[in-house]
């Protein structure tokens, strides 16, 4: 998929910022200006980022890297599993475990009882079990469906992660960095892109531009599969 030109960047909302009052200093030199309260990008940069994130995340790919691709962002959602699914990567969408990429030993751990509990309700084994212990059985499950289900096929630290939203999923960027992880993302007029290997500076919340972001990240990595 071609990278999308300035036009269709502008028409998908990736341009619109955060209100001037909540911003990063540190992405200046990637914004356009203000309107009306409102950073607005560079879109020019916006596009050159697209670009080079999708030529490094292309590279990963077709090298056979993992991948984890992160957003706990509600409208995202949909997006990220889709990505997941379509390019066989491990994904986390509803809550980051603490330890997820720095204290993988204990998480490797959690993830076989997971999985063990997963098929003790499968086969029915979980019935040997009262009433009262299945149930609480059954929220455990559910609490580690949330927090693992998208990674449960994952054998070891991921080799980069995306992260869509550097703000609302810090701690998945901070553990990233602490094990010199590269992290890629989305990075909007709020957050810092010093936490960043690449990152596309755009808009991180509007449909329409995570849907074109995105979207073109997805069709890039798909054709080296």
């Amino acid at each position: 998929m071609a990278i999308p030109k300035e036009k269709e960047l502008l028409d998908a909302a990736c341009h619109l910022g955060h209100p001037t009052n909540k911003w990063n200093p540190r992405m200046a030199k990637y914004l356009y200006g203000s309107r009306k309260g409102i950073h607005i990008f560079d879109l020019e940069q916006t596009h050159t980022h697209l670009n080079a994130v999708c030529d490094a995340l292309k590279k990963l790919q077709a090298e056979g890297k993992v991948i984890l691709f992160v957003s706990t962002k509600q409208q995202s959602i949909p997006i990220i599993e889709d990505i997941g699914e379509a390019l066989n990567q491990p994904t986390v969408t509803k809550k980051w475990m603490p330890g997820l990429l720095t204290n993988w030993n204990t998480i490797k751990d959690r993830l076989k009882y997971y999985l063990d509990l997963q098929e003790s309700f499968r086969s029915g084994e979980v019935e040997k079990y009262t009433k009262k212990e299945q149930v609480s059985l059954r929220k455990k499950l559910t609490k580690l469906d949330a927090a693992l289900s998208g990674v449960k096929d994952m054998k070891r630290p991921p080799d980069a992660v995306f992260v869509l939203d550097a703000v609302r999923d810090a701690v998945a960027i901070a553990e990233a960095n602490k094990l010199r992880i590269p992290v890629y993302g989305i990075c909007d007029s709020n957050a810092n892109p010093d936490d960043f290997t690449e990152f596309v500076p755009g808009n991180d919340d509007a449909v329409k531009s995570l849907l074109l972001i995105l979207g073109t990240i997805k069709d890039t990595l798909v054709s080296t599969k």
